[in-house]
């Protein structure tokens, strides 16, 4: 069934009619979803660590975290985060540095940088207590609807969606249908019907049960375990046998390729980092110094000697690949000792211990591969 819009009339009271406009109305479908799914939820449900005490600061950096990023992976994450940083004052007053080195790995800098900007609005219009209401929620910085409504209803139990990802592939199979999911119109369809639906005083059960289901059920990229499923005796899709024509939408953009060279210049104590520009791909970042282009052996050596460096000894580091979200970096690196870093580079670069680089500067994980070579010797 799609979920289709028609034009919206009036009954005679001045109501807008379900049978005029079935768009504003929830599927009855979805009706009967909250029961079985609530049930499933708190008999199955994961232990994980934002669960056990969700107030709205720790839902807030968890569901930050959570954006494009594997649970397993978080995890670490989300501990050391909250350790230094436990409270909306302390991420306002936090240093930019040690921001970016808590979420080195985690990739998209920006979303922990609009968390602070988030923070210092918390502690400027609502005296360092974090905001009550969807609306004031919503009002954040960098919070879109989703976060809104995951913080409003894990941290304080208004019935409001959360619908991400997960929660649109199950809602679209349960519908069996092919509406385009990456549509907006088509998520403020499915978050306005979801509204309507959410059994009363149990918004957080309902809308962490749905993103459970589409995390570890009504799974993505082959075939959901609909033997498991609470929700299978609704399915449309599963009803059809078509559980993995849905949900549809449209192919992203092909990423544009870059070709780079990443050096790990070194002598017998620092290591050559430079800071990236503060606008644009991977901002104010530190990084490893690197060119465009894959360069040979001969062209590398080259290279080092144009910007003030002799080389002694040069060795492959080999290939990787890093994706952002509209380019890839095929990159191709060098490790290469010199005999004196700051003497004699004419690069803006910083010359700083491995022991430094560890614990002070963010390197971006694009350059995971070749963070190894800073930590061993040639």
């Amino acid at each position: 069934m799609d979920i289709i819009e028609k034009k919206s009339g009036k009954t005679a009271d001045g109501a807008v009619s379900e049978r005029e406009n079935p768009t504003l109305f929830a599927d009855p479908v979805l009706r009967g979803l909250g029961k079985p799914l609530i049930e499933w939820y708190q008999k199955n449900k994961r232990e994980l660590p934002w669960r056990n005490r969700p107030d709205a600061y720790r839902v807030w950096v968890s569901e930050i975290m959570l954006q494009q990023t594997r649970v397993e992976a978080v995890k670490p994450y989300y501990e050391r985060f909250l350790q230094v940083l436990p409270d909306v004052r302390a991420l306002a007053e936090a240093k930019e540095d040690t921001l970016l080195k808590l979420w080195e790995g985690l990739g998209y800098y920006n979303r922990v940088r609009n968390m602070q900007k988030a923070a210092r609005q918390i502690m400027m219009d609502f005296d360092g207590e974090f905001p009550g209401t969807y609306e004031e929620i919503l009002s954040l910085k960098g919070i879109g609807s989703y976060t809104a409504g995951a913080i409003s209803a894990f941290a304080f139990g208004i019935p409001k969606p959360a619908v991400d990802g997960n929660v649109l592939r199950v809602v679209s199979r349960i519908l069996a249908s092919r509406e385009d999911i990456m549509k907006q119109s088509v998520r403020r369809k499915v978050e306005r019907w979801l509204e309507q639906v959410i059994p009363q005083g149990q918004a957080g059960d309902f809308d962490q049960g749905l993103i459970e289901l589409g995390a570890v059920v009504c799974v993505p990229n082959g075939r959901p375990k609909c033997g498991e499923c609470p929700a299978a005796f609704l399915c449309r899709a599963h009803a059809e046998g078509k559980e993995t024509d849905f949900p549809v939408k449209t192919k992203k953009k092909k990423r544009r390729t870059e070709e780079r060279t990443v050096f790990v210049f070194r002598d017998g104590v620092n290591i050559a980092i430079r800071k990236r520009p503060l606008t644009g791909l991977l901002a104010g970042m530190y990084e490893l110094p690197s060119v465009t282009g894959r360069l040979t052996q001969d062209e590398a050596v080259a290279y080092s000697k144009k910007i003030g460096l002799i080389p002694v000894r040069i060795r492959p580091l080999g290939e990787a690949v890093h994706i952002f979200s509209h380019v890839e970096w095929h990159m191709r690196g060098y490790l290469v000792q010199v005999d004196e870093l700051e003497k004699s580079c004419t690069e803006e670069m910083l010359f700083v211990r491995p022991k430094d680089i560890r614990e002070k500067y963010p390197i971006p994980s694009a350059f995971e591969k070749y963070k190894e070579a800073i930590y061993k010797s040639l």
